[in-house]
């Protein structure tokens, strides 16, 4: 463990998460907004569906752990939405099982910790031309369309709203942008850095009008040694230093 020890974010989820630090993702955004603030695990699995997410939870997440996470971001849904194939294999998941998968995934996380807390998004929109372009000669009948990942991401709303979990509706919030189809995606499915952006913009959201004591939002979290120090770089009048440890000159977008 490299100390000193901080807030731990864990991504959990398929290959939205597992891609999330490529192509200014929002997993490596996060990262950069939480830098001397929070250390983000990335556990991501391309091409897992929720019922595989159930398997590896007590691996993933042991419950005796002895420092566990200050918020688990959970993604899965694209994969299980996905139509069924007719040799009975494939990633696809009965709506049904999905919302249970995930209602169990929700029980084990929670059980981790009092101060454990969760953000749960649903499933993306998708461009299915983009998609049919791109997957064509690599895979055997993959049917995945826009309307059902409407109908998985609306049945984890719903669950989230039961059990009083925060939630992102990402297939809304992503189509609600006028050019979401040819500016979000790198191949139909897996999200752009403008893709990634309103992935950040919606989790901030959260944090910020989440009521968590203590609060998880980069602003309100302390910033690691930001003490000020004679070895600070020297300002303009040449007498005085100045503290940069919360610099952020760097970002393209200033995020709230």
């Amino acid at each position: 463990m490299v100390g000193p020890e901080r807030p731990q974010f864990v991504l959990f989820g398929s290959s939205i998460v597992q891609f999330s630090y490529s192509n200014e993702g929002w997993g490596a955004l996060l990262a950069d907004i939480y830098s001397r603030k929070a250390d983000i695990f990335l556990r991501g699995y391309a091409g897992w569906n929720s019922s595989r997410g159930v398997q590896v939870l007590n691996q993933v997440f042991p419950k005796n752990a002895t420092t566990q996470p200050s918020l688990v971001i959970v993604y899965l849904g694209g994969n299980d939405s996905m139509h069924p194939h007719p040799s009975g294999f494939g990633p696809h998941v009965p709506l049904h099982e999905y919302t249970e998968n995930m209602r169990k995934i929700s029980v084990h996380l929670q059980s981790l910790s009092e101060n454990t807390r969760l953000i749960f998004l649903g499933a993306p929109p998708v461009n299915e031309e983009q998609l049919r372009e791109f997957t064509s000669n690599k895979f055997d009948k993959l049917v995945r369309t826009n309307e059902s990942c409407r109908k998985y991401s609306d049945a984890l709303i719903e669950l989230c709203q039961e059990m009083n979990i925060k939630a992102v509706d990402l297939w809304r919030a992503i189509q609600a942008r006028n050019d979401w189809l040819t500016t979000c995606f790198t191949d139909g499915v897996h999200l752009s850095s403008e893709g990634s952006k309103i992935v950040v913009k919606e989790i901030l959201k959260v944090l910020k009008e989440a009521d968590w004591e203590p609060s998880l939002h980069w602003k309100s979290l302390p910033t690691e040694f930001s003490e000020d120090s004679p070895y600070d770089l020297v300002g303009l009048d040449g007498k005085s230093t100045l503290n940069i440890s919360d610099a952020n000159v760097h970002w393209e977008t200033q995020w709230d």
